[in-house]
């Protein structure tokens, strides 16, 4: 009896393992969700996330959200869990339009190892899913809008390839050279930690070499440090990248120019910054109203929240305010006649 019983026991174990628990999913109350895949250089398939209103009737305008740096789903079960989260779920129930997420490289369903991508794989993701747009009918491709967040919203111009779109939001991103940011972040930082002043004059001009060697010569933060030992207190990651991606990625986000990038946007531009924001600078933000303004004058907007961080919060909540500014500014901006290259 005890064999029988074993044996029985071993059958139900088994067969739980092999079943997989369902993946928890996204839930709105005016939109439904369609899960897809796209393909990247490395033929890698990444999930990419559509969302169409319940209630559309006919081809409806697009919101096409290019995300952040770090290796964390676009996708949010379990509701807003932080500041792009929210601006993400809410923008999906409120505005009426349909959207499009992607997860790049080794995130959520995503096949790949986000670690070890590259940004130039990245990238190809994301253009592999503004290129899918054009399979789905109630998608309006006349009326699309990129929204980048953080990183994103520095290259997103990049992933339209030059097709037109109705309008760009960059919201707590950058318009430099990543070393100018990188620079100035350091300062930022020793400046938070309570650092002399003297300390942080020396810190900098440790960065300026070390970046350097890092961003311009091609080396990793190991091979930097190396011939350098008295540096090796100011590093505070990995030897052979950094915040979780590899040190190719910051050389390719290096290697990128962001002047010639958004001087060649020919869409109106709104640029959101919280003045709390301790990851991107007002610097980093400003510059791309001032890029896009120096062509087009008029066209690029700056939102400037006042304490707002990275996330969209004040005091630890999401601003409120924010999302109703930004689908006040994507109505106006859709009810205007495109651009064109005679603007």
């Amino acid at each position: 009896m005890f064999v029988v019983r074993y044996a029985l026991l071993l059958l139900v174990t088994l067969s739980a393992v092999g079943q997989q628990a369902p993946v928890k999913r996204e839930r709105f109350q005016n939109s439904e969700v369609l899960y897809d895949w796209v393909s990247n250089g490395r033929a890698e398939n990444l999930r990419t996330f559509v969302t169409r209103p319940k209630n559309a009737a006919g081809k409806v305008p697009v919101i096409f959200f290019v995300g952040w740096l770090s290796c964390d789903s676009m996708e949010y079960p379990d509701g807003e869990t932080d500041g792009f989260g929210a601006l993400i779920l809410r923008l999906i129930d409120q505005s009426g339009y349909a959207t499009v997420r992607m997860d790049k490289p080794g995130v959520g369903e995503s096949q790949g190892n986000c670690a070890q991508a590259d940004f130039n794989s990245e990238l190809q993701g994301w253009r592999a899913a503004f290129d899918s747009m054009s399979k789905y009918q109630f998608l309006d491709s006349n009326q699309v809008i990129v929204l980048g967040m953080s990183n994103g919203g520095g290259f997103s111009p990049l992933v339209t390839r030059g097709r037109p779109v109705r309008g760009y939001i960059a919201a707590s991103s950058w318009g430099r050279t990543w070393y100018e940011h990188m620079i100035e972040h350091e300062r930022r930082r020793l400046m938070a930690a309570g650092k002399p002043a003297a300390e942080i004059n020396d810190g900098v001009k440790a960065f300026t070499q070390f970046y350097d060697l890092y961003l311009n010569q091609g080396m990793t933060p190991g091979q930097a440090i190396a011939p350098h030992p008295e540096w090796k207190h100011l590093w505070y990651d990995a030897p052979d990248g950094q915040y979780g991606r590899p040190a190719a990625f910051y050389q390719q986000l290096q290697s990128l120019n962001l002047g010639r990038v958004w001087q060649s946007v020919n869409a109106p531009v709104l640029v959101v910054y919280g003045t709390g924001d301790t990851v991107m600078s007002r610097a980093d933000s400003d510059a791309i109203a001032e890029i896009v303004n120096g062509v087009h004058p008029g066209a690029a907007r700056n939102y400037v929240v006042e304490r707002m961080n990275h996330l969209f919060e004040i005091d630890k909540k999401f601003d409120d305010a924010l999302v109703p500014e930004v689908l006040t500014w994507m109505k106006e901006t859709l009810a205007v006649s495109p651009r064109t290259s005679e603007n």
